[in-house]
């Protein structure tokens, strides 16, 4: 039974049942319901501001004797890439996007996630009731789910229909379970399937207590449920090698089950832990649940793997010792993603998604959201964005922002409060990376490992491949960083591993990533991105250049003083790089039509033909030249 106050939006297999095995027992025991019920309400009154949200608009989600939120079902990911829009109001209207005005889409060139900004309205003058966005979900629950369709009979319990093959539902793992495990008592139960104790038998973990996940065969009855099992055991399988991951230790199946055999952790959510805090931790105690958070997240993002699920249910404690390691659980939603791919199904729970995967363009940023979200949490206790409904929640997402007003954000720190809002920033782009976020002012007290950055690789590809006016804008950026960022920068270098001149090559880059590889890696196809830096194989790259190749400056405009930072670049590129530029020029450089020459000739002073600091700001952000009429079909 999912928990009080979360909406579950998935409906794969295995995260039908994905309570961790002491946490269904404490229920089971009646402990901290009324806790949980009492931190549900007082989280409700905390959250965004400065937006109407309507909570009468939309389908409502039903709500169980419990109090408890009945989930809806996204939709799966369209294999071909087609995406289609979130907010559509019959042929036209649609929810505004979250991205800045002038920015640029995360969607294809010519696809507009929320083409239009208002409502149709009554006779009376008053709105009709906005979209429901969960609405598009109900069309793929019955392809996802196996459930049927208006008029159709029950799916058969084999998953076969008239005139249809049946399903392959054997995938090849361990078929000798009984004899490798005793099962013991059930300790929680899904629509898929249940969670059962487990004591081994034989092997290396002789003697030992497991958690086992039982999914039920019966219950894959479409191709797609039964590929996110598979996924499930192929990443948990795939990742290894850190301490805040959870041990996976093998899948079995016999005719009528899969069971996924995993260490148990018996020490509690994170949840759980929150609310015996009365709602909220310290800023120091934070600290140290938030860096356990990142470096896991890290380590997965590296290896090419989205969680897309990330909340406090999901991260249990080793034991019960107060300073107990956490293990990240659940990857039930998780996929493997390829360098520069982006994602379009929409999954996740409805407090800790992200708003580009409301738009169904999104990648490893939308896990950062959640962690911003978790963090808000563990800092005051409430959620950064609330409503009853389903699409008041979507809305809220989409449109609000969080509140640093009210108690007790004014007792927290400034850097705590700089750090939330670098992780919720609704422009993805403009968000830290995990690693990153490990080298903030807030976190960097604690001097704790800092992984390598997989953004740095997509970060210097595309340095290789800019332009020479590209080049020179990002060099003068480079040399106007604040000591924050050159933080990071240097510990990212140092993970690289120069050479005694203080250079780096292709080959550093090469050995640094295959020492973190794991079977995840290369099922994701991270190291591909290694044939995008082939020209590193013939000169080499010291810390000034490597600055301005892995520099962001979508990271560096969502810093407070980032007019402070274009000012001075501006000024070392006036000296070092600006020269005479035509509108015709620019536009090449930029890949943009005709059609937008009126725009660039703003961006260079009529005096001498050069970009002015307008022009150079615009240039560093980027432009996306995209048709308003453009729909998604």
């Amino acid at each position: 039974m999912p928990p009080l106050f979360m909406l579950l939006l998935s409906s794969t297999a295995a995260s039908f049942f994905d309570c961790p095995v002491e946490t269904v027992e404490s229920r089971r025991q009646g402990r901290n319901r009324g806790r949980r019920r009492r931190w549900a309400r007082t989280m409700g009154q905390c959250y965004g501001k400065n937006v109407s949200v309507s909570e009468d608009g939309g389908a409502r989600t039903s709500v169980n004797g419990a109090g408890e939120i009945v989930p809806a079902t996204p939709a799966r990911k369209s294999r071909s890439g087609a995406t289609t829009p979130l907010y559509t109001y019959g042929g036209g209207a649609a929810w505004p996007s979250p991205y800045p005005q002038g920015s640029a889409s995360p969607l294809p060139v010519g696809v507009s996630p929320s083409p239009a900004r208002s409502t149709p309205r009554r006779f009376f003058g008053r709105p009709f009731p906005p979209p429901s966005p969960a609405k598009h979900i109900k069309a793929a629950l019955a392809k996802r789910q196996g459930l049927p369709k208006p008029k159709d009979g029950p799916v058969p319990e084999d998953g076969t229909g008239e005139g249809e093959r049946p399903l392959d539902k054997s995938f090849g793992y361990s078929k000798n379970f009984g004899a490798k495990y005793e099962l013991g008592k059930e300790v929680g139960r899904g629509h898929f399937g249940h969670t059962c104790l487990a004591t081994a038998k034989k092997g290396e973990i002789k003697g030992q207590l497991v958690a086992v996940k039982i999914i039920s065969k019966a219950k894959m009855t479409t191709p797609v449920s039964i590929e996110d099992v598979r996924r499930e055991v192929k990443i948990l399988k795939a990742l290894s090698g850190h301490k805040n991951l959870v041990k996976f230790y093998e899948a079995c199946e016999d005719t009528i089950n899969v069971y996924i055999v995993m260490e148990l952790c018996d020490g509690g959510e994170l949840l759980e832990r929150i609310l015996s805090r009365g709602g909220r931790y310290t800023e120091e105690d934070a600290k140290a649940i938030v860096v356990q958070i990142l470096s896991v997240v890290a380590f997965c993002h590296l290896q090419g793997v989205v969680h897309r699920d990330l909340k406090p249910e999901n991260f249990l404690f080793a034991t019960k010792d107060e300073c107990a390691d956490m293990k990240l659980i659940d990857f039930g939603l998780s996929d493997f993603i390829k360098p520069d791919e982006r994602l379009n199904d929409i999954v996740g729970s409805a407090y800790y998604v992200a708003p580009e995967v409301l738009h169904r363009s999104y990648s490893t940023e939308a896990d950062i959201w959640s962690v911003g979200v978790i963090t808000y949490i563990l800092l005051c206790g409430c959620r950064p964005f609330w409503a009853r409904t389903e699409s008041g929640i979507f809305r809220s997402v989409l449109r609000a922002d969080p509140n640093f007003v009210d108690s007790p954000w004014p007792d927290v720190s400034p850097e705590a409060k700089d750090f939330v809002k670098r992780l919720l920033n609704k422009d993805y782009r403009k968000r830290m990376t995990a690693a990153q976020a490990l080298t903030h002012p807030w976190l960097r007290d604690l001097q704790q490992k800092i992984p390598l950055d997989i953004v740095i690789y997509r970060l210097v590809k595309s340095y290789l491949r800019a332009t020479p006016l590209r080049r020179s804008t990002l060099k003068a950026l480079s040399k106007a960083l604040t000591e924050d960022e050159l933080f990071y920068m240097r510990l990212q270098f140092k993970l690289l591993k120069p050479t005694r001149d203080g250079c780096i090559s292709l080959e550093n880059f090469r050995t640094a990533l295959l020492q973190n590889a794991t079977e995840a890696m290369r099922e994701s196809r991270v190291l591909d991105i290694l044939n995008a830096l082939e020209p590193l194989s013939y000169t080499r790259m010291d810390f000034e250049e490597f600055c301005a190749a892995a520099i962001s400056p979508y990271h560096l405009e969502a810093l407070d003083g980032w007019e402070q930072i274009a000012s001075t670049a501006f000024e070392f590129f006036e000296r070092e790089g600006n020269r005479v530029i035509s509108v015709e020029e620019l536009a090449q450089d930029l890949n943009l039509p005709p059609t937008a020459y009126s725009m660039l000739k703003d961006w260079i002073r009529p005096e001498d033909g050069k970009l002015s600091v307008l022009g150079y700001t615009r240039y560093l952000h980027g432009v996306t030249i995209r048709s308003s009429n453009a729909r998604h079909r």
